[in-house]
């Protein structure tokens, strides 16, 4: 019996259809990742499948505890980690966190939400935990990926095919060590350490003084354990002028320009003032981009050439991937590697970012169905002007005479680097042009998250557009999270949260906008002589 023409043309049509995509990562991204396929339809039709393979023993990523031990830990959690955005402006746009959460969760909260979600969306079929991926090829002529995972509890290796890989590993494990002078020294004498091992001032023995060297949310808290454990610290800001504060206790310095003698712990600052005295120094000095799984065809570990032009091939500097379309997409040599083959997912910083990661899998689905809505040469003058931009931005910090201010050129500068608002370096002393760049490019700064999050949606097609409070109470994270802790030191958290958020749904949501915006209040009438932004 001859099978009719059009059953055949169906099947192949079908067939065709049919995808199958790998997740790198069960934590925040690749959570988001899973559930975002789970939308779609092609899932739900039967033609795309998705697995995601995890290294570790649960869920939850950067939120999942660990002991500081390996190399580097698993995890950088230390134990008074609480967020530092209010849960509302937080959380997945798809599922909010519970009624009378407090408004600034620690972090075993924030774990328990990760598993509720995975629950409620039904994700943990689809996840493969102690399984790490420990490489992956792609052969260009069937434009399939070969992933190679080990089951780490039978201790052995396993291939598979798929057709696209999602990159949601994950970037705050791999330590970022500052170049200053003698700090090796002080590393191999133990008087050193990276913040990644930091749980508890515990950590710091019979240290009665600390050097902390960075200003990121990491290096706030690490102060704040410190001097709450009856501790000397002294806090190098880049940037930053000498300050005395908490009776003494907290000494604000500019950054470390030279470590001298361990056994002394003395160390010089850019100012050219000294402090002796220091029984441990600790870095909060962030992390690096890193893909192991990802060999050299893929990714090239360096910074890249000057733009213009693009380069052809994908570049990892460990600040940026570069060049990448819409902060997902390799924008190099189509042939060797589509822009619809692979997509990276939560590079962008200074977001709120779970989020961002839906929005940013809702453009990476439209892009695997249609890899033509991506338009390579519109891509290519997108980021070409973000490169120009960045530089006249970098290059008007520098002085006239300084090499490569206001020139295309990769020459150092000599001056003092300009600092963010909470203290991080924009760029380091020495940096060439090229990689002051790489530090500031997926850097998000005002309101570019927002912009981006409803561009990508527009992109993919979803009506889901950022809503004015988020943006709102994103702007008044600082003055929130400084009266939420005042409300816990009263002792009044608990009765401001109950019952919040309880209707559910947009009507939830908005109890927790009027929560937000009566502390904000009480803000402004306890500080009536500052502005709450």
């Amino acid at each position: 019996m001859e099978i009719p023409s059009t059953l055949v043309e169906e099947f192949q049509r079908l067939n065709e259809n049919r995808r199958s995509i790998c997740v790198i990562g069960a934590g925040p991204a690749g959570l988001a990742a899973v559930k975002i396929i789970k939308d779609s339809q092609h899932h739900k039709d039967g033609l795309w499948t998705v697995t995601a393979f995890e290294a570790r023993d649960e869920i939850g990523g950067i939120w999942l505890p660990a002991p500081a031990i390996g190399d580097p830990p698993l995890t950088p959690l230390y134990d008074s980690l609480t967020t530092n955005l209010p849960h509302p402006v937080m959380a997945y746009t798809s599922f909010s966190f519970p009624p009378s959460t407090p408004l600034f969760p620690p972090a075993s909260t924030v774990l328990e939400y990760m598993k509720a979600y995975a629950a409620h969306f039904e994700l943990t079929p689809h996840i493969r935990l102690n399984t790490p991926v420990l490489s992956t090829t792609r052969d260009s002529i069937s434009g399939k990926w070969t992933v190679t995972v080990r089951f780490a509890q039978a201790n052995s290796d396993e291939t598979i095919t798929f057709d696209h890989l999602i990159v949601a590993n994950g970037h705050y494990r791999i330590p970022r060590f500052p170049n200053t002078p003698g700090l090796n020294a002080w590393l191999e004498a133990k008087k050193a350490f990276h913040a990644v091992y930091y749980r508890n001032p515990a950590d710091f023995g019979d240290a009665r003084t600390v050097l902390v060297v960075g200003a990121g949310p990491s290096g706030q808290d690490l102060c704040t354990d410190l001097l709450a454990s009856g501790r000397t610290v002294v806090h190098s800001v880049t940037g930053a002028v000498r300050e005395y504060m908490r009776d003494s206790r907290l000494k604000i310095r500019g950054r470390v320009a030279k470590y001298l003698d361990p056994q002394d712990g003395k160390v010089v600052f850019e100012d050219g003032s000294e402090e002796s005295g220091i029984g441990c120094a600790v870095l909060a000095t962030g992390y690096k981009i890193d893909f192991p799984f990802l060999g050299p065809d893929i990714v090239r570990q360096a910074v890249p050439p000057p733009v213009p032009p693009l380069p052809r091939a994908l570049y990892n500097s460990t600040y940026h991937v570069f060049p990448l379309a819409r902060h997902i997409f390799p924008l190099v040599d189509a042939d060797e590697l589509p822009a619809s083959s692979i997509a990276f997912i939560g590079l962008p910083v200074r977001v709120a970012p779970l989020p961002l990661l839906e929005a940013q899998m809702r453009a990476v689905l439209h892009v695997f169905a249609q890899p033509d809505a991506l338009d390579p040469t519109q891509e290519a003058i997108d980021i070409i002007s973000r490169y120009e931009a960045l530089r006249a931005q970098i290059s008007a910090r520098r002085p006239p005479s300084s090499p490569g201010a206001g020139t295309g050129t990769s020459a150092a500068s000599s001056n003092a680097p300009l600092s963010q608002a909470d203290g991080t370096p924009l760029e380091a002393e020495g940096d060439s042009l090229e990689l002051a760049i790489a530090r500031a490019w997926h850097r998000f700064d005002g309101h570019e998250q927002f912009e981006y999050r409803d561009a990508l949606h527009a992109f993919a097609g979803h009506p889901t557009r950022v809503p004015a409070w988020e943006v709102e109470m994103y702007d008044a994270k600082g003055v929130l999270r400084e009266e939420w802790r005042d409300l816990e030191r009263s002792g009044l958290a608990e009765e401001w949260v109950r019952g919040v958020g309880e209707a559910g749904g947009e009507e939830g949501i908005q109890q927790w906008v009027e929560l937000m915006r009566r502390l904000l209040k009480r803000a402004e009438e306890r500080h009536p002589e500052r502005s709450r932004l």
